[in-house]
């Protein structure tokens, strides 16, 4: 599989933080988090956050590895694949930024019973936190890294990024109240437009890269 070198110095790691809080990261976690945990004594909300935690741990990581792998096997290049991901994080942050002129779906009734830590923690941590897109950017981070340093560089924002969805577990039912879930909303939609113009210049570079 043949690295373009204009694409291996696209993403920074300040760039790589970016692109995993908005695929990975808290902004679309809160709000299911605490309809799923609105009736749960905290001992049990705190130990679906942990739950939560620990799986998507393990999924990504698997996900992102098992996906460098197969990326490899199939001989898919390194430019297809940004191409792709650059594709898939356009629609994405486009979504992000449009959904607040979206009419809000009806809202369904509530569920017979609460489901306990484990259920609920596998229902916010799919897709909730696990996201078919997030997947993606992992595998095009791991299969574009020159070195090993740089997968644990990407590694350990991944984990950063993971504990920020802890915390913001285990904070949930404070932070959706008031001004802080204002300036979420807001940060949301800043990192949207980013997220875009970001997947702009991973299609430019991949088309570039495949026409070398």
């Amino acid at each position: 599989m043949q690295n373009a070198p204009e694409i291996d110095t696209l993403l920074g790691f300040g760039q790589i933080f970016t692109l995993l809080f908005v695929t990975l990261g808290p902004l679309k976690l809160l709000g299911p988090f605490v309809k799923l945990t609105h009736d749960m004594a905290a001992s049990a909300m705190k130990k679906t956050a942990l739950l939560s935690f620990l799986i998507a741990v393990i999924a990504v990581l698997f996900g992102g590895f098992l996906g460098r792998a197969l990326l490899s096997n199939w001989q898919v290049s390194i430019p297809a694949m940004y191409l792709a991901g650059g594709i898939i994080f356009a629609l994405v942050g486009l979504r992000l930024v449009l959904e607040q002129y979206e009419t809000a779906p009806a809202a369904t009734p509530p569920p017979m019973s609460a489901p306990g830590p484990l259920a609920a923690a596998m229902h916010v941590t799919f897709p909730s936190i696990v996201t078919p897109y997030g997947i993606a950017a992992l595998v095009i981070m791991f299969a574009n890294s020159p070195d090993a340093a740089r997968t644990h560089g990407v590694v350990l924002i991944l984990l950063a990024v993971m504990a920020l969805n802890l915390g913001a577990m285990l904070f949930a039912r404070s932070i959706m109240r008031g001004v802080v879930l204002i300036g979420l909303q807001i940060l949301g939609a800043v990192l949207g437009v980013l997220q875009v113009a970001l997947a702009i210049e991973m299609i430019l570079r991949a088309l570039r890269g495949i026409g070398r």
